[in-house]
């Protein structure tokens, strides 16, 4: 049985219905002091499967917590997480004296409640396999650049892909592999959360229709910039395409403004800008890991 949440009940029914499994949306009352209550089924099948997309993680944690226990309580005995974003990936180390290393951390306290974990495009870079971030016996990373590419292919004439740093250079080539599209990879210096330096490469981008890649849009500082570099060049579109759209405060219109004519995001984290359904996706992996935990 899949157990979902409600603000990611959209996604969580579209997966069940790939995946041919039943589905329930978990009960939640809110106390007054801000804790949390939550009701599942009140009986459950040896195999659980709980979604939820962890953006805002601080809000989401605590509950998902609670689920995976309530299901082992309930009846299971083996739980597994799909969690297309998951939070607290980018601090794999201590970059200044005395910052907390946060990704051991919350990856360790999710493996003591989970049995195995899917997600979309996570955010590695020095620890490069899921299992060592979050160590449990099926820890899987799957990318969403194949729906990606197929959607610039019906949506886009001759797309011209383009990473706005060297990070994104592994999704822009993959998506642009499939169909043969034209891409590049900018270069970016990050001077702090909010500010970032691009250097665009030579290239004829007059007259093209601009995609800029990515796997994260959060403040979209680095997307702005690139766009403010491409601009001049008079490309005849220029749109944002990312797997996961936080879009933090400002950062949709601050794109919108500035030029962009379309900003597109997977379903990963709900958003208005949401065009690709990874439900097919995630169910063809998630019967994978089913079959391994059995």
């Amino acid at each position: 049985m899949i157990l979902g949440f409600s603000e990611y009940a959209a996604q969580t029914g579209r997966l069940a219905q790939a995946a041919g499994l039943p589905c329930s949306i978990i009960d939640i009352h809110h106390f007054p002091d801000g804790e949390s209550k939550l009701t599942l089924p009140d009986k459950l099948p040896a195999q659980v499967i709980v979604v939820r997309s962890l953006d805002h993680p601080n809000d989401k944690l605590v509950e998902l917590i609670l689920a995976a226990a309530g299901a082992r309580q309930l009846g299971a005995s083996k739980v597994i997480l799909v969690a297309p974003y998951l939070c607290y990936m980018r601090q794999d180390k201590a970059f200044h004296p005395g910052e907390v290393v946060s990704q051991p951390v919350i990856g360790r306290c999710l493996a003591g409640q989970i049995d195995g974990i899917l997600t979309v495009d996570s955010h590695l870079h020095r620890v490069h396999r899921l299992a060592d971030a979050v160590p449990v016996a099926d820890a899987v990373n799957i990318t969403a650049t194949d729906p990606m590419a197929h959607f610039l292919q019906k949506t886009v004439d001759h797309p011209f892909l383009i990473g706005p740093d060297g990070e994104s250079e592994q999704w822009v080539a993959e998506i642009a592999s499939h169909y043969g599209f034209d891409y590049c990879v900018a270069r970016k210096e990050r001077l702090g959360d909010r500010q970032v330096k691009i250097s665009m490469p030579d290239g004829d981008y007059q007259g093209r229709n601009l995609v800029l890649v990515d796997d994260v849009a959060s403040t979209g500082k680095t997307l702005l910039e690139a766009v403010k570099l491409l601009t001049p060049h008079r490309p005849a579109s220029i749109s944002v395409l990312v797997t996961h759209a936080l879009f933090v405060d400002d950062a949709e219109t601050e794109l919108m403004d500035a030029g962009v004519d379309n900003i597109w995001s997977c379903d990963a984290i709900p958003h208005p800008s949401n065009s690709i359904e990874l439900a097919e996706l995630l169910a063809g992996t998630l019967a994978r890991i089913i079959r391994s935990a059995s």
